[in-house]
């Protein structure tokens, strides 16, 4: 009880070391204990840069207050651009801001509300979105997260089925088990999220579901763990809902950085025939990583990525596949690896033509 009271201190971010010591005897039927704190610097900056030959240039930056009512609340505002440089359509723009209180109804417990506006200019849509979502994040224990909430959503997308205005209600329920040993650079362990979010259109046009699962496994083996084995799978489905009904942004697409290296950005999607196409209503991809240590601060990996875009709710039903790999090398930083991979696509008519390069901090997954 005591240990974990100590995390939650530290996880609220206001404090930079929290320690609870048991008093020397007890007094009475109570056992005294002395609380220990050294806060944090209350405001923070930051920056970040990603660079790849699909997408271009991400820059990101924000600014966070760790204690903004006084009871340890912290509100955090961020910004991103995104393609600039790149090939994925226009530029992307999106500004947000969060608050989130701890220990609200009970010490487990967090209550957030989030705000964001976002323009999508990619290959296939350009959509503007606003939305807002208020709700509770619960901590069962420390490796495993229950949130959930409600939001709504409104918006403009442009698209091969025309232009379309969206504006919906929607109850996302997510749950995390978090059991990796490094967020940044995982050696052993495991991580699974899924996320079930209903929606309904306002007036009541259209209705479903959103799901989308994310699983990872690793595993290390030889002298001094110096093999490491990464694999990753992911699902999506939209269920109820045709994809005219829907944001654009809630479709599936596959290619790039976060699904399969080497094929272009959202390369694969659903074909509606004479050059048009739209986001799919399902999604799978696995990838699979082989990670060396050469040295204590030099890795180089191999990975093979593969994934699916289908046009019914059903994943592996009417749909195509496309997949890629490539190798990739680390740098330690010691807080996390530089990451640079070189992909290429390996199915497709451009197999083996192109090379593709993403640059990063932290491990692809």
């Amino acid at each position: 009880m005591i240990t974990r009271a100590e995390a939650n201190l530290r996880r609220t971010g206001a404090f930079s070391s929290a320690v609870i010591t048991e008093g020397a005897a007890p007094d009475g039927t109570t056992l005294p204990l002395t609380l220990s704190v050294v806060e944090q610097t209350p405001r923070r900056v930051g920056a970040g840069i990603e660079y790849s030959t699909v997408s271009g240039l991400t820059l990101s930056g924000f600014w966070l207050h760790r204690n903004l009512l006084g009871g340890a609340e912290r509100f955090r505002v961020d910004g991103e651009i995104t393609g600039l440089t790149g090939s994925t359509g226009g530029i992307d723009y999106a500004l947000s801001a969060a608050f989130l209180r701890p220990a609200t109804f009970r010490q487990d417990t967090d209550f957030y509300v989030n705000a964001s506006a976002e323009q999508l200019d990619e290959p296939s849509f350009f959509q503007r979105d606003a939305h807002i979502e208020t709700g509770i994040i619960r901590r069962i224990r420390d490796d495993v997260i229950l949130e959930y909430g409600l939001g709504y959503a409104a918006g403009e997308v442009s698209d091969s089925l025309g232009d379309r205005t969206y504006s919906l209600f929607y109850a996302p329920i997510e749950g995390t088990i978090d059991r990796r040993d490094n967020a940044l650079d995982p050696d052993s362990g495991y991580y699974a999220n899924l996320l079930v979010s209903p929606f309904v259109e306002l007036g009541g046009s259209s209705s479903g579901f959103r799901i989308v699962g994310d699983g990872r496994i690793y595993r290390s083996f030889g002298e001094s763990d110096g093999i490491t084995l990464a694999f990753r799978s992911q699902i999506g489905s939209i269920i109820g809902a045709d994809a005219a009904n829907v944001p654009a942004s809630y479709l599936f697409f596959s290619g790039g950085g976060g699904t399969v290296r080497g094929q272009p950005y959202q390369s694969l999607a659903v074909d509606l025939g004479g050059g048009n196409e739209i986001g799919g209503t399902s999604f799978f991809g696995a990838q699979m990583e082989a990670r060396f240590d050469v040295t204590d601060t030099i890795g180089v990996v191999g990975f093979v990525d593969t994934g699916f875009i289908g046009a019914d709710d059903v994943p592996f039903e009417n749909g195509d596949w496309h997949s890629g790999a490539g190798l990739g090398l680390r740098y330690n930083t010691g807080i996390g690896p530089i990451r640079l991979d070189l992909a290429t696509p390996t199915s497709g008519d451009d197999a083996g033509k192109h090379l593709e390069v993403y640059i990063g901090i932290g491990q692809s997954f």
